[in-house]
């Protein structure tokens, strides 16, 4: 039958009587509408099948409803695409609504409607950067090995240092929020100092071991090994994962790590701090406490971080990696020949 040829996109059988099918199928419909009790499905389908019967398949296409026609066809959303993706204007860097709507002599709200469809944004921007590090794939394949299949009677921890933590106090009181206004502050501030602190995070449990330290340098970098070696149960081998700072390598630093057998260093790529999971924990520390917080000195800034970290561990939340090493280098592959020159 031709009608339920169209309806599974497949031509009438061949030898076929389309006249004959389209009048079988046709008689068909009423009954099934009568079958489903809807009183009032009768006189669509005697609609439908009277528009079959004069005009075929093409009957069964919708009518042009009322209302404004169209006045924006298929060349002008096109001619707006490729004008935002491959062009500027000459006075600007990127296109806004008002601009682009100048330039092809439409409205600014249709411009708006077609850069919403196709998810154009021209006013926002984000940075990146490519790892040259010649042995990336190795150091990924490497670190997202420990993230998704850790050894066992191991301890996989994530380490880095977030230094020069500022202590600043606003140089004018906090404005509370009310309703309708949010909390204001004064743009300048006065610097009390800086302080260090040195994280560690647990990839199975998300706990943290973090001391504070006024410096940044190899001695407080080996304290904090130290601090490591004491705390993790001693049947346990420990692979940290962390970066290429100066500090990490220091032959005071390769002695000690001779020393103690069970430390296994796995470095990321170079400008690749996104692969280490402690970044993610830094910037829950920052949005949280840091950004906003007031304080008037050192000592008071690291009893805030030491209250927070506290309260971070009595409640863990560990943050799981669900991308494989293929994922990410895939995805790198991919953006490559669009970037000229990356030596990738």
């Amino acid at each position: 039958m031709q009608l339920e040829a169209a309806r599974y996109g497949k031509p009438p059988a061949a030898g076929g009587d389309v006249g004959d099918e389209r009048v079988e199928g046709s008689a068909q419909l009423l009954p099934l509408a009568v079958e489903d009790g809807d009183a009032s499905a009768s006189d669509t389908v005697r609609t439908w099948r009277r528009r079959f019967i004069e005009r075929g398949l093409d009957g069964l296409c919708d009518d042009p409803r009322p209302g404004v026609p169209r006045k924006i066809t298929d060349a002008d959303v096109e001619r707006v695409i490729v004008k935002t993706l491959e062009e500027t204007p000459k006075n600007a860097t990127h296109w806004s609504t008002r601009s682009m709507a100048t330039a092809t002599g439409m409205s600014q709200s249709a411009i708006s409607r077609i850069w919403r469809a196709f998810a154009l944004a021209p006013h926002r921007s984000q940075t990146f950067k490519l790892s040259t590090d010649p042995l990336f794939i190795d150091k990924v394949r490497d670190v997202v090995g420990l993230y998704l299949d850790p050894p066992e009677k191991a301890l996989v921890l994530c380490v880095d240092e977030k230094s020069q933590i500022q202590a600043l106090d606003r140089s004018q009181p906090v404005l509370p929020m009310v309703p309708g206004v949010p909390e204001r502050r004064s743009h300048d501030y006065v610097r009390a100092g800086t302080t260090t602190l040195f994280a560690a995070l647990e990839v199975a449990t998300g706990k943290v071991i973090g001391p504070l330290h006024r410096r940044h340098r190899a001695a407080e970098f080996k304290k904090f090994l130290a601090k490591l070696d004491k705390e993790v149960p001693a049947d346990l081998q420990v692979h940290l994962i962390l970066d290429n700072y100066a500090t990490h390598k220091t032959p005071d630093i390769k002695r000690w790590l001779l020393a103690h057998p069970r430390f296994h260093l796995h470095f990321t790529p170079t400008s690749a701090s996104w692969l280490n999971l402690v970044e993610r924990w830094f910037a829950e520390l920052t949005q949280k406490k840091l950004k906003r917080g007031v304080h008037r000195s050192v000592q008071a800034l690291e009893r805030d971080i030491r209250a927070w970290l506290a309260d971070w561990n009595e409640r863990p939340r560990p943050f799981v990696w669900t991308k494989t090493a293929d994922e990410i280098l895939d995805k790198v592959a991919a953006y490559c020949p669009r970037i000229s020159d990356s030596d990738h």
